[in-house]
């Protein structure tokens, strides 16, 4: 068995995988950003996307441009080693995100990232017989309200999706430990899911950060911050390697190890050399 098998991690992708908004990346490097604001008001976001892409299919832009645009969308090199690293490592990752599957599936493909995620729940986008993307809501709003009272946007609550999740994690034998990475206001909701020996990583200076702040103690799981790609990389590797060998100890003396993880969440204010010391100790080859 992988060294990590009993950990699940779970990303939101906008500002978190991708550093800046899928949805606003294609609509800027289009010029199209002035419209969608216009015409937002008055419609949901995930409609709107829709909306936007047939009008610039009408304008001529075809799939090879929306392609190319998003393989140019900003992404940390450490986050692309932090990925691949916890994939080796033996965890199942997945992807929760209020993006649409078309954006996510065409990033990950071309940073050669697809293959190390288990699953994707996002809004559904293909091509259609036009030659247009089509995104449609994860959730049909149209049809029910998915009923959730937090800042959920209506076509897709993220709690409901971990609590699936969580439920299927449920018919295995060994308990797996659930890392969430996000940082929007849809990512209150499922960190509020989570339960002790989980850990939340919302990023700092971010809506989520600050609504953990405001409700910290609606928080089970082990809080968990990070700014940049560096520290994100720093942060869950390190989590990851803590939780192999709290694993390690607990199957040979059945130490208590709460005091480590503790430790973990804390290396990012260490002091520069403390810290560095410390990865090494607990490094993992890339």
């Amino acid at each position: 068995m992988a060294a990590a098998a009993g950990i699940v991690v779970i990303f939101d992708f906008d500002k978190t995988i991708i550093d800046c908004d899928s949805d606003n990346w294609v609509l800027g490097e289009f010029g199209a950003t002035e419209l969608f604001e216009q015409l937002l008001p008055t419609i949901p976001w995930n409609s709107h996307m829709d909306r936007m892409m047939t009008e610039l299919h009408s304008q001529g832009t075809k799939m090879e441009d929306i392609v190319a645009v998003l393989k140019r969308a900003p992404i940390h090199p450490r986050i692309i080693q932090a990925i691949k690293s916890a994939h080796s490592l033996g965890c199942d990752l997945k992807i929760v995100s209020d993006a649409n599957v078309f954006f996510i599936e065409t990033i990950l493909e071309h940073h050669e990232l697809r293959e190390c995620f288990s699953e994707i729940n996002t809004n559904p986008g293909f091509v259609d017989e036009e030659g247009r993307l089509r995104i449609f809501p994860h959730h049909d709003f149209n049809k029910s309200p998915h009923g959730c009272h937090h800042p959920c946007p209506p076509n897709m609550c993220k709690g409901l999706v971990i609590e699936r999740i969580q439920a299927s994690l449920s018919t295995v034998e060994e308990k797996k430990t659930i890392i969430y990475l996000g940082d929007g206001i849809g990512d209150f909701c499922p960190s509020l899911k989570l339960g002790d020996g989980d850990y939340v990583m919302p990023r700092k200076n971010f809506p989520i950060c600050d609504m953990i702040c405001k409700n910290r103690r609606l928080i089970k799981a082990e809080v968990c911050e990070w700014s940049n790609g560096e520290e994100l990389q720093h942060v869950l590797i390190h989590l990851i390697s803590s939780n192999i060998s709290m694993n390690k100890i607990n199957s040979t003396s059945g130490n208590n190890t709460a005091q480590l993880n503790s430790v973990d969440c804390k290396l990012q204010t260490m002091p520069g050399a403390v810290r560095e010391a410390f990865s090494h100790a607990l490094s993992i080859p890339h």
